[in-house]
């Protein structure tokens, strides 16, 4: 089958990145060596695909939701055996071949409609990382998510989404990809990233990570207000002045002020309150 009576479909997000100079940027910063198992996540018509193929990569497992697509797709890289395919949707099928190597590195081209659970899936909730995280991402997002993900704290694009990917992931900028590089152009600048996981012992712990997740959801739902109303009733009022002076933290200070360092110092701080002091009442309740 051709590609070439086939067009993009807003319903899948479809644009296709057509700029060689892109395309050879995500390959290089993948950094893909041999032995490596790869994942790309909307092959479409296949440019990047080549390109990965082209690398000394040990085998490439793509997922694609279009039909039409696949079709075309198998025709073209069928013949190499290091090309897996699988139809379906990503946030539902697996993740691994049907035999051999699970992926170890991420390449792709994220539908801009699916970012977020797509990122969880990928990468992990704060709360419940990936048990084996990939050794690394290189994703083609909408800039301003890529900001987001990337931001430090003071900058207005500094959001829990920030604390939470920075927690799990060392976050890179590879390069700016603006709407002429694709076919159709999408109607947003878009940003390579490149995200490298953090092995478990640089994760937060399970209950530290919960009580974070919960402080994020709390603090940031208003993120105009001072950390004094946001926190205000979760513990006796000099109580909790110490826990904040303790965590490096001040009480006029907005959540996008705080690094994540300082949300985890927080939340360390409010769990080791209420082990000691459990008629104050579960963190759970007054938190959520």
């Amino acid at each position: 089958m051709s590609f070439a009576g086939h067009r993009a479909r807003k319903r899948f997000g479809q644009h296709w990145l057509s700029d060689g100079a892109v395309l050879d940027r995500i390959v290089a910063a993948a950094a893909i060596e041999p032995g490596d198992h790869l994942l790309e996540v909307g092959p479409g018509r296949g440019a990047l695909t080549e390109r990965l193929l082209a690398s000394p990569a040990a085998s490439l497992l793509a997922i694609e939701l279009d039909r039409d697509l696949v079709a075309g797709l198998r025709q073209r890289f069928g013949a190499d055996p290091r090309f897996q395919l699988l139809e379906g949707d990503v946030l539902a099928v697996p993740l691994g071949p049907p035999a051999g190597a699970p992926p170890q590195k991420v390449v792709a081209n994220i539908p801009y409609n699916i970012t977020g659970p797509l990122l969880e899936r990928l990468v992990g909730r704060l709360e419940r990382p990936l048990e084996r995280p990939y050794h690394s991402l290189v994703l083609l997002v909408q800039q301003e998510v890529g900001e987001r993900i990337r931001a430090r704290p003071g900058s207005s694009a500094y959001s829990a989404l920030s604390v939470r990917m920075q927690l799990l992931a060392h976050c890179q900028s590879v390069c700016p990809v603006p709407p002429r590089c694709f076919a159709p152009p999408p109607k947003v600048n878009s940003e390579v990233i490149r995200l490298d996981p953090l092995p478990a012992d640089q994760r937060p712990a399970p209950e530290l990570a919960r009580s974070t997740e919960l402080l994020l959801k709390r603090c940031f739902a208003a993120r105009r207000k001072m950390l004094r109303s946001s926190l205000a009733g979760l513990l006796p009022q000099e109580e909790l002045i110490s826990l904040v002076a303790a965590a490096g933290v001040e009480l006029s200070q907005r959540p996008q002020e705080l690094a994540p360092e300082r949300w985890l110092a927080l939340a360390a701080g409010l769990n080791q309150s209420r082990a000691a002091n459990p008629e104050t009442g579960a963190m759970a309740g007054p938190l959520a």
